[in-house]
């Protein structure tokens, strides 16, 4: 999303506008301050064709340059700062670079971000230490590696819209679900990938700038080593391809198909690893534990190749063998038997013994004593200078390392385009098996079913949960709803605490959810492409923009009028309470003639009864309500959906009796309801008469839709004609 602000729009601490809209959503963002001639286009547009793996033709860079000249303008603006702040230096054709503008991906506002929980829930005060669970993106956030996470949550961002890529992922779903074997196999050899594979396999995009020799000593070292550390776990991934290739071989859906022949069926991985095998031993694998993984990375280069690197090994191995002998010395000297000696990355060696071996004070020689839970952590003059001598040898064996491993990364870097397919591809599968497949297998059967898509159908989904608070309440009650050219608008109606909110709530995350190529908690769904979703939900004020809760609604309403298409899904949720009940009617009432000539698909929960009325004049607006029974002068929520406006009179009345309003405050209330009750049906029933037979032919429209897009065989289809037929002469429908 790019905002345009004047400069003269100051946010109340003097930054502008846009860094405060950054403050807001984005509050763990760091911002950087860069100058207006960094965000040149044109630069942009050739730094993007240097850059890219794909040919220019492919990203359409000619056709959308002009349209996206902001787009491009940022791209160069970063590009600057990882040049010039990183000392980075980009390698040629090495990034993956897409597009992703309206025409791909359905767009979300910040607001229904927040509005829906998609990644955060909302109130999360209330909710204690499971609080994350009550999110989408939490629910889902079952992927192993750092870079499926993030495609996860880009996804549920901006959802798919091209049906053809949505259908392929909900193929590859089907095998899975339906193929053991395969689900389990290609589970298992994720798993053998490092959960860094997309991570590291960046760092080859990008080459260090050149420094002179003794500057940033230290700093030289450890990128030394994160050079070494990336090397051996390209050479871990490239050596789990053959159980990936083994488990996708006999693949029948055609995402699985096209990754096995573009990454498993590519030689050149193959030469890569032949490569990385002229240099790096066979016997160097990718650890965690921290001294570890730094014997592994100087030792990670052959034998032989460089002596001044054998020569610094040696010098590793005999100090950190002089450091295990004097630890050895320690323990018999001091009588310490437990004494042990770890080691971490910023303190290097030292000592740990427990406090139930040291009567008193420690021994003298012991230096820096802490005591850290049931030990105490020390030091001596001896380990100290020895810890000097081997951090020396080992950053002397980094720096011989990576002056090894040059002609390696240039090779590697020739082909780094493929290196990038390959983190895509891991991401992907990652998202797919880790997190949609593995999220449905924890289900009950049947639970989850596969939405079916069509760019001019209904919006239908039969008896429909919603994805989060299932896991939290046993029984959920399941609802269903229908949308379609002819009935494009639903009101919902019901006391407060029947499950309106909750049901808006439900529906636009069943589409996000079909619409990112995963399954959804329905018996049945079909749906039309979305290409936005808009809410108008909560009632709260807005503190920083000195906007009222009415303000902050009227406002919220404004945005989904000026920028919502036929195409959009909106759910409006209590419109107009913020204000008088004659304004708000009002406000609502003209909303949903607005949106009924937009002819976008609408769900409106009111508490309006009058509201209902809608459904007298205009044949395309359905009003269904929530079930409540009635016992004891209590409300029993049955959190069905009914046909029909809301069956409880005057709950507000009960509502009130029950929270202590005086009886006779209440009395008065309910008399001056009846005669106010009394004219308003009169006018309904007026209104019913005059518009029952446009009634009754969009009636037969709707119908006729389903079945244009049933997938019935030509004789039932027939039959349900005749039948339309004769419910119509009879006046049924």
């Amino acid at each position: 999303m790019v905002t345009i602000v004047t400069p003269t729009k100051l946010a109340p601490d003097g930054m502008v506008g846009v860094s405060e809209l950054v403050d807001r959503f984005c509050s763990s963002t760091t911002k950087v301050i860069m100058a207006r001639g960094c965000f040149d286009d044109t630069r942009g547009a050739v730094l993007v064709k240097n850059l890219a793996a794909k040919e220019p033709s492919a990203l359409g860079l000619d056709t959308y340059s002009k349209q996206y000249y902001l787009c491009l303008a940022a791209a160069a603006a970063t590009i600057k700062w990882i040049e010039a702040e990183k000392g980075l230096i980009i390698t040629n054709h090495s990034l993956s670079v897409t597009f992703n503008g309206s025409f791909d991906h359905m767009n979300i506002d910040a607001t229904s971000v927040q509005n829906l929980e998609i990644i955060e829930p909302m109130h999360s005060s209330l909710w204690g230490s499971n609080n994350k669970k009550r999110s989408l993106f939490h629910m889902l956030k079952t992927t192993r590696t750092v870079g499926g996470t993030r495609l996860l949550r880009a996804n549920l961002l901006q959802p798919l819209k091209d049906i053809e890529t949505i259908n392929a992922r909900l193929d590859c779903l089907d095998e899975l679900m339906s193929n053991e074997q395969l689900f389990f196999g290609l589970s298992q050899a994720l798993r053998k990938f490092p959960k860094e594979t997309d991570k590291v396999l960046c760092h080859f995009c990008f080459k260090q700038k050149k420094v002179t020799s003794g500057v940033l000593v230290s700093d030289n070292s450890r990128k030394s080593q994160i050079l070494i550390s990336s090397i051996i776990l390209l050479k871990t991934a490239l050596d789990s391809l053959p159980l990936l290739s083994k488990v996708l071989k006999d693949a029948s859906c055609y995402l699985l198909k096209n990754i096995y022949k573009s990454i498993c069926e590519n030689e050149k991985f193959a030469s890569m690893r032949r490569r990385i095998g002229e240099v790096i031993d066979e016997d160097v694998l990718h650890a965690r534990v921290p001294f570890v993984a730094r014997t592994q990375q100087c030792f990670a280069v052959k034998a032989g190749i460089d002596g001044l690197l054998d020569i610094a090994r040696r010098s590793f191995c005999d100090t950190s063998e002089a450091i295990y002998n004097l630890a050895n010395k320690y323990r018999e000297d001091f009588k310490l038997p437990n004494l042990k000696i770890p080691y971490n990355s910023r303190q290097g060696f030292y000592f740990s013994i427990p406090q139930k071996d040291i009567q008193g004070k420690p021994p003298k020689k012991f230096i820096q004593v802490i005591r850290h839970g049931n030990n105490i952590h020390c030091s001596s003059l001896e380990l100290a200078s020895l810890n000097v001598r081997n951090k020396s040898a080992a950053k002397e064996c980094y720096i011989r390392t990576e002056f090894c491993l040059e002609a390696l990364m240039e090779s590697i870097r020739e082909d780094v385009s493929v290196l990038t397919l390959l983190a895509e591809v891991l991401c992907l599968l990652d998202m797919m098996v880790n997190s949609f497949a593995h999220t449905i297998s924890t289900k009950p059967v049947d639970k989850y079913t596969r939405p079916k898509f069509s760019y001019d159908g209904p919006l239908a989904i039969d008896s429909g949960r919603h994805p989060i608070l299932e896991n939290v309440h046993n029984e959920y009650v399941a609802n269903n709803i229908f949308l379609s050219e002819a009935s494009n608008m639903v009101v919902v109606t019901g006391p407060n605490m029947s499950g309106k909110s909750t049901y808006l709530q439900q529906i636009c995350l069943v589409v996000i959810l079909a619409q990112i190529g995963c399954y959804v908690p329905a018996h049945f769904a079909t749906l039309r492409v979305v290409d936005r979703i808009f809410t108008r939900m909560g009632t709260m004020d807005s503190v920083e923009s000195n906007s009222s809760t009415f303000m902050t609604e009227m406002k919220e309403t404004a945005f989904i009028l000026q920028n919502a298409s036929h195409r959009s899904l909106i759910v409006v949720d209590e419109l107009g309470r913020a204000t008088s009940s004659s304004d708000g009617f009002a406000i609502a009432w003209s909303c949903c003639e607005h949106l009924l000539a937009l002819r976008a698909y609408t769900i409106f929960a009111t508490h309006m009864a009058n509201l209902s009325e809608l459904a007298t004049i205009y044949p395309n607006v359905k009003t269904v309500h929530f079930d409540v029974e009635i016992k004891n002068k209590h409300m029993d929520f049955k959190f069905q959906l009914k046909d029909g406006p809301r069956n409880v009179a005057h709950y507000g009345l009960m509502l009130a009796g029950v929270a202590g309003l005086p009886s006779q405050v209440i009395e008065s209330a309910k008399f001056i309801t009846s005669k106010i009750t009394e004219k308003e049906v009169e006018r309904v029933q007026i209104n019913f008469r005059q518009h029952h037979d446009i009634q009754m032919a969009y009636r037969v429209a709707q119908r006729l839709i389903c079945l244009k897009y049933t997938n019935q065989d030509e004789h039932s289809i027939r039959q349900a004609l005749h039948t339309l037929k004769d419910s119509c002469i009879q006046g049924g429908l």
